[in-house]
């Protein structure tokens, strides 16, 4: 559906219940978030090359997943395989349509379990996001899509059953990419909405990070319940393949783990370079996912 985060390991929990107006709850300055564990990031792939992403994935990080299924989890009427791959540095849900994808799943990046699904919602609005559909029940709770400033598309979702993961060895980080159109905006609308703390704010970060050598680009780090997020804010004139990474893993070993990669079919767009004091690369997965991975930059 959207999040489909953990649709699989609770499947047995019973439907959720119709979703209320919007309305329905005051708009408050409580923070929904559960924890970083429960986020994970949405890949969509082709039907065929679900299972050559989903085993490269884990062979890559580590991990287990979940049982694999078809369902339907969309509000309208829809087919995907879907699969939760649960490694130590971070989650993806995976879908892989077997029917057209229905308007407006497919563009969200990312997924976030909430406390109080019509709370938060209303709370998101309040801060500048924007409902790309509103709440609908699914299989083990409720869901929401919502695009921020900039054009950054979140699901939100919550479970009729709380689950229970144990904590990340490490937190992964949301790497979004805007223009100073829309930054500012962002900012104050997510960290409102997250509890967001800003880390670091740097304006005159070496624009080679993203792939810019030669210009100055706004490197803003802000950390909440939601776990880590990087926001890059540049000319938007970047090379590939940046921008196309949603996620960024850390790893202990940037090597080791692009060994591990590279055995399991996954191909390497940027080799490892030295950027804001850690090692970086790029990494592109059957079926498509880019993703960044980085580790500490030897001292």
């Amino acid at each position: 559906m959207t999040r489909l985060s953990m649709i699989m390991a609770t499947l047995m929990v019973a439907a959720a219940p119709i979703a209320t107006p919007l309305s329905a709850k005051p708009v408050g300055s409580a923070d929904y978030a559960v924890g970083p564990q429960y986020d994970t990031t949405h890949v969509y792939v082709p039907e065929g090359q679900f299972d050559a992403f989903v085993t490269s994935f884990v062979a890559t990080f580590g991990g287990t997943t979940s049982k694999q299924g078809e369902f339907q989890v969309t509000p309208t009427p829809s087919l995907t395989k879907s699969q939760l791959a649960l490694t130590p540095a971070g989650t993806v849900s995976v879908f892989g349509f077997k029917t057209p994808i229905p308007y407006p799943f497919g563009d969200e990046r990312t997924g976030y379990l909430v406390s109080d699904m019509d709370a938060a919602v209303a709370s998101a609005v309040a801060h500048g996001a924007v409902r790309r559909i509103t709440t609908f029940p699914d299989p083990i709770g409720r869901d929401a899509v919502v695009q921020w400033p900039g054009g950054v598309n979140m699901q939100l979702y919550w479970h009729t059953a709380k689950p229970n993961y144990p904590a990340l060895a490490s937190v992964p980080e949301n790497r979004v990419y805007l223009t100073a159109d829309a930054a500012d905006r962002f900012i104050k609308g997510w960290t409102g909405f997250a509890h967001g703390k800003i880390l670091s704010d740097d304006h005159a970060a070496k624009g080679e990070e993203i792939g810019q050598t030669g210009k100055t680009i706004r490197r803003v780090a802000i950390q909440s319940g939601y776990g880590k997020m990087t926001l890059f804010v540049s000319d938007g004139q970047l090379p590939w393949p940046y921008g196309r990474d949603m996620t960024g893993y850390a790893v202990a070993d940037i090597d080791a783990t692009l060994a591990k990669a590279s055995a399991a079919g996954v191909e390497t767009l940027v080799t490892p370079k030295a950027v804001a004091g850690r090692l970086s690369a790029i990494l592109r997965f059957p079926g498509g996912y880019i993703a960044e991975i980085h580790s500490p930059a030897a001292q």
